[in-house]
Parts: structure tokens; C-alpha cells; sequence
């Protein structure tokens, strides 16, 4: 089983416009959807689709309309209650792809509720072979509570494979605490790369879009030496690179048209972690998770590839180093 762990979900909200969008103007949506979403509940939502054991987990009040909107999908889940409601992001999708993102900070977890999520997650990760905690914090959570749940996981779940996609503060967190509670797999984009190794994300994201992974591998490895077995950088355009201990390759998308860049990268990390629970290769996983991204991109709002609609084929993978 997958087992997904998001912590502070949300409703995505995405507006499409057929126009550029121009601050201080009126616009005139061309669709409005609204999806259960959040990093985790994607990863969950993909394994579904492909026909995979997993279950969602996280926090949202009862009678929310998040757990309606969970249910219309048919994703595997279950509910933690909060006293509050889940949060609603808002997603602005223009005819070029450009995706402009306003996200709700979501409630705040009492130490109570936090306390009955640990337990739901200790209790659900005996059966799991991949867990996977993604996305934002919740208020009222410590800073390193990715760090402080994986190591509780390294202990209620052995043999479980355990990974983390985080960005800004929880993810220099999971940096500062590596050496005492690694998780086996990351997904960073370059910005995030650059939180976790304290380098400029933004300058190694440039390079590699001109064609130099040198210094997003130099950084993945730096991360790898600190004890996580594999690093995923997913780096939209210029496709994503893989860091092991046995080598550094890199993926080169296949052509697509973007409608919306949401749930890329959740559909990237799915894609690369159900070809390892299949027993494929690093090549063969990096392959798949590029051809996930390329297919949500090519997607409208938040919608989750299913595996018939992927171009692995299209997908170009090659070794670094």
C-alpha cells in the first residue's frame, strides 16, 4: 500500500481565463472547477488511478466539503477530525500555461488533533511499503514535525520506504535534522534543493534550463551523503534529475502544450514511486515520473493523470555522472 500523509490539505479553486491575466482588471472565467487536493491526497489520487492499494490521510472538520469532493473522486481515504475547516487555494490558469497560485494558510491543529493524527498515521503505516508525507504545514505544528514523524516511522514502520515534499521552513528543517531522521526519498524543485542545501534555488533552476544539471546533482549529492537514499529534482521544462548513491541521471520531458503546471510535480513524485514499489530501475522510474509531470501539465486545473494517458516512450533519459 501507498499510504499519503496531508497534513494541511486543501480545495483547489481554479479559475481559467482565455485572456492574459492583467492586475487591476476584470475577468471573466472561462471554467471554474473545484477538486480535493493538497500534495499527498494528489500522490494517493494517482495510485488510484493506477490501480494501486493507498489510502489518504489527514485532517479536516466533519460535514467539510472536502470530504465531499474526496468522495466524488473515489480516492481511498480517511478523515482525522479538526475543528476547523480545510483550506481553499486559489489557482489562475491563463491560454499559455501560466499558472498564478494564492494559497490559504488552512487552520491550525490543537495538540490534540495532532496527537490523533500521529496515531492514525503509526496505525496505518504498518501495512504500508511507501509512506509519503507532502506539502504545507498546518498552524500550530512544529517546524519539524516531517523530522519528527519520520523518525517515529523509522520505528512503528521498518520496512516501510518513507518520503517527504515539503518546501520553505519544514524543508530547511528536514535539512537540519538529516543526520538524526532521514527519509529514503525527497522530491525537491531546484528552489527547494537550494532551501535544503542553503544554495541559490533559483540560480541552479536557470542553469538547468540552459542545459547545466552540474549544479543541481552537486547539491543533490550533498543531500545523498546526509543519508537520503534517493533525490528526486523535478525542474518543469528541463524535465528532473535523480541522485543515488550508485549515479546521476537526468530526464528530458517529451512535448506537451501546458494548461496548468498544479499537481506536476505531486503526479512526478506518484509516477516515480509506483515504478520502484513495480521494481523498476532508476531510469525506468525517472522515465515514468517525467512522463506523470508532462501529463498533469498538459491537463487543465488539478487533474491527476491516469497511466493510459502518459508518453514514457517520449521521455529521454540519460546518465550525468
Amino acid at each position: 500500500m501507498i499510504l499519503t500523509l496531508t497534513p494541511n490539505p486543501s480545495i483547489d479553486v481554479t479559475l481559467s481565463l482565455d485572456e492574459t491575466l492583467t492586475r487591476g482588471a476584470v475577468h471573466r472565467a472561462a471554467q471554474v472547477t473545484q477538486v480535493a487536493g493538497g500534495k499527498g491526497v494528489n500522490v494517493s489520487h494517482a495510485a488510484f488511478l493506477a490501480g494501486e492499494e493507498t489510502t489518504a490521510l489527514f485532517p479536516a472538520a466533519e460535514s467539510d466539503s472536502f470530504l465531499t469532493l474526496i468522495s466524488e473522486a473515489q480516492i481511498p481515504a480517511q478523515a482525522v477530525r479538526i475543528a476547523d475547516k480545510v483550506r481553499i487555494n486559489t489557482t489562475v490558469t491563463e491560454p499559455d500555461g501560466t499558472t498564478t497560485k494564492i494559497n490559504d494558510p488552512g487552520p491550525a491543529l490543537s495538540q490534540a488533533e495532532q496527537r490523533s493524527l500521529i496515531s492514525s498515521l503509526e496505525g496505518l503505516a504498518a501495512k504500508a511499503e511507501w509512506i509519503v508525507m507532502a506539502g504545507s504545514l498546518p498552524q500550530g505544528v512544529p517546524v519539524d514535525w516531517y523530522s519528527q514523524l519520520t523518525a517515529a516511522l523509522r520505528t512503528a514502520a521498518p520496512n516501510a520506504r518513507i518520503a517527504v515534499d515539503t518546501s520553505d521552513a519544514p524543508m530547511q528543517a528536514l535539512g537540519a535534522n538529516l543526520d538524526a531522521a532521514a527519509p529514503h526519498l525527497i522530491k525537491p524543485n531546484g528552489l527547494e534543493l537550494g532551501q535544503l542545501t542553503d544554495t541559490d534555488g533559483l540560480a541552479l533552476e536557470k542553469a538547468a534550463e540552459e542545459g547545466d544539471f552540474s549544479g543541481v546533482v552537486e547539491a543533490a549529492r550533498v543531500v545523498v551523503k546526509r543519508g537520503i537514499d534517493e533525490v528526486l529534482v523535478t525542474l518543469g521544462g528541463a524535465g528532473a534529475v535523480l541522485v543515488t548513491t550508485q549515479g546521476a541521471w537526468k530526464a528530458t520531458p517529451p512535448p506537451v502544450t501546458v494548461r496548468s503546471t498544479v499537481g506536476a510535480g505531486d503526479s512526478s513524485l506518484a509516477g516515480y514511486i509506483l515504478a520502484r514499489k513495480a521494481g523498476k530501475d532508476f531510469t525506468a522510474a525517472l522515465a515514468q515520473s517525467v512522463a506523470y509531470g508532462t501529463a498533469a501539465a498538459g491537463l487543465p486545473g488539478t487533474q491527476i493523470p491516469a497511466p493510459e494517458t502518459l508518453n514514457i516512450e517520449g521521455t529521454t533519459v540519460s546518465l550525468l555522472s
